[in-house]
């Protein structure tokens, strides 16, 4: 069903195919430079750069990364929150065929000590805040080069820069490398195809894999979001401006709030540390033309007065993605929207990082209760077999497969796990195997049902959390839930829910009862919680999911403390 596409009646002005660039990401963004030099790249809390200051201030950062002997094949370690810094130094590495390694800024000592040296990388941007966490790991690292900036350095530039820690002879600082008449750094041969970045798995249990991803993936990655969204805000023609609240050391931030909207010739609105009231006052005084997030930040945003009560006449189009979106929060979310003068849905859409961020979105005015759309263009999706490569009828459950431009080149340094994930079909065509179940409709929408790591073995009988929080999430007392197994003599795995609900005082043993009578009237009785627990709030992960692995730790954490731990789990 694959081949015949049947998701193209939907396109409606999508292009169906793209003819993608062999270019660099720096060349990629130069080519938008030349076409829009005085159109705002970007805007940082009123820190404003044109195009034509953008592409002069990567060529100076490229110039002084060339200075500290960087050079092409070598790797930089960009730890940075979405900010002028991070995305600088992302592009001028690139110039040079410099590898960029996107960390999480807040990494404990040993997780950074573990992507030093998975990926060998010598040099490092980060915040002066977190100075103390690298110094920790220089002397078990590849780290010689340590380049440190304060966040308010783009809001004062011409402030002399820090000299703070000076008597470290790692420390380099942003100001005054970025002020220093270093040689120009000529851009490096680099091909489209070759290694540009990596990014890391979300590593909830364990360390995270490094996900090696080329230019080419960026690249088309950029210009599918760019021909998907254009339909509506005419991309490339008219000005807009995206609200960048994802984080750059995540593909969704990375790749839909600042690459795409650089290939596009928009406005990132770079937001470094994400709050309710941070956004909502960013909407109001920015008034954004697109929103990229997760359900969770949706969720906190149409909690926030402000945002209730601002304009959002200026919203065009609103996505959500990296988790399954609850329909009380879409349709809470767009009442708002409407109310305020907006006339946009908030649609779904799936990717994983594995292929940078999404490959996969509701068309425009075309939503379907319960799936997360159709695939971009040039990528390929069919749901197969669990555990084979042949494809399934449409409606029947299997696992999500895609091909196209934005998959990933491996897994760094375990070729064994690449070769788990990306395999040669019959069509001769590399696979990327995502470790999702999904059903595909005849039209070629798709429906996420089920991580295939995630399922509770409950007396034998396969529960699937996802499908017991749908129902837990429509109880009008609830407003969040995360379900897991909790290991159990008898049933080997008990299904417990945690929920957080919409007024605490309502925190009672008769609602638990209602819970769990609520659920039985909807799942098969093995599928009901068995427990349910109280929560103010859910963990989350460093990019707004609902951490379900850190509830598990913890359960099991008490049952050893307790003595009842079964090994099970």
């Amino acid at each position: 069903m694959y081949e015949q596409k049947p998701w193209l009646k939907f396109y409606n002005n999508v292009p169906a195919t793209i003819l993608y660039p062999r270019v660099t990401m720096y060349e990629a963004l130069m080519q938008t430079v030349d076409q829009f030099p005085d159109r705002v790249a970007y805007d940082f809390f009123d820190c404003t750069s044109t195009y034509r200051q953008f592409g002069q201030d990567i060529d100076t950062c490229a110039n002084a990364l060339a200075a500290l002997n960087l050079k092409k094949g070598d790797r930089i370690t960009i730890a940075m929150p979405t900010s002028p810094q991070g995305i600088i130094c992302f592009y001028a590495a690139n110039k040079l065929g410099v590898v960029a390694s996107m960390i999480h800024p807040l990494s404990t000592a040993k997780e950074i000590a573990y992507y030093l040296k998975i990926c060998g990388s010598h040099t490092v941007l980060t915040l002066d805040i977190y100075y103390d966490t690298f110094r920790e790991v220089k002397n078990e690292t590849p780290l010689t080069t340590l380049i440190l900036t304060e966040m308010t350095d783009p809001l004062t530039p011409h402030a002399p820069g820090s000299d703070k820690i000076h008597e470290d002879p790692i420390v380099k600082w942003w100001k005054p490398i970025m002020k220093a008449d270093n040689p120009e750094a000529p851009k490096a041969e680099m091909g489209t195809d070759e290694m540009a970045v990596i990014l890391y798995s979300g590593g909830t249990t364990g360390f995270p894999k490094g996900i090696m991803l080329s230019n080419y993936n960026f690249v088309s990655e950029g210009m599918m979001v760019a021909a998907w969204g254009g339909e509506t805000i005419k991309m490339k023609h008219d000005e807009y401006s995206t609200l960048a609240i994802m984080p750059i050391f995540h593909g969704f931030g990375l790749g839909i709030g600042c690459n795409a909207t650089f290939m596009g010739g928009g406005t990132s609105i770079l937001v470094p540390h994400f709050t309710p009231e941070i956004v909502a006052e960013l909407i109001r005084k920015k008034r954004p033309s697109i929103i990229s997030g997760v359900p969770t930040l949706y969720d906190a945003i149409s909690r926030n007065p402000d945002f209730q009560t601002a304009d959002l006449s200026c919203l065009k189009a609103t996505s959500c993605g990296a988790d399954s979106l609850p329909r009380h929060v879409k349709e809470r979310f767009e009442e708002i929207v409407t109310r305020q003068g907006g006339h946009v849905e908030l649609v779904e859409g799936y990717g994983l990082t594995e292929s940078v961020t999404g490959v996969i979105s509701t068309p425009l005015d075309g939503y379907r209760e319960g799936s997360v759309g159709v695939p971009f263009p040039d990528m390929l999706a069919k749901v197969v077999g669990v555990g084979t490569t042949e494809e399934v009828p449409s409606g029947v459950e299997g696992e999500l497969c895609v091909s196209g431009p934005a998959v990933m080149l491996g897994y760094l340094e375990q070729p064994e796990e690449t070769a788990k994930v990306l395999k040669k079909h019959e069509d001769g065509r590399i696979w990327l195997h995502t470790g999702d179940i999904f059903t595909m409709d005849e039209d070629g929408y798709f429906y996420f049902k089920l991580r295939l790591k995630r399922m509770i073995k409950s007396s034998g009988m396969n529960v699937y959390p996802v499908q017991v929080e749908a129902v837990m999430d429509k109880h009008p007392d609830v407003r969040a839930s995360c379900v897991i197994g909790v290991p159990d003599e008898a049933q080997v795995e008990k299904v417990k829910a945690f929920v957080v609900l919409k007024d605490a005082s309502k925190t009672s043993p008769e609602m638990k009862k209602a819970l769990i009578d609520h659920c039985r009237e909807h799942l098969i009785k093995w599928s009901c919680p068995r427990e349910v627990e109280f929560r103010e709030t859910l963990p989350l992960t460093r990019v707004g999911k609902i951490a379900y692995a850190v509830l598990e730790e913890e359960e099991i954490a008490k049952l050893k403390a307790e003595g009842k731990y079964t090994g099970k789990k």
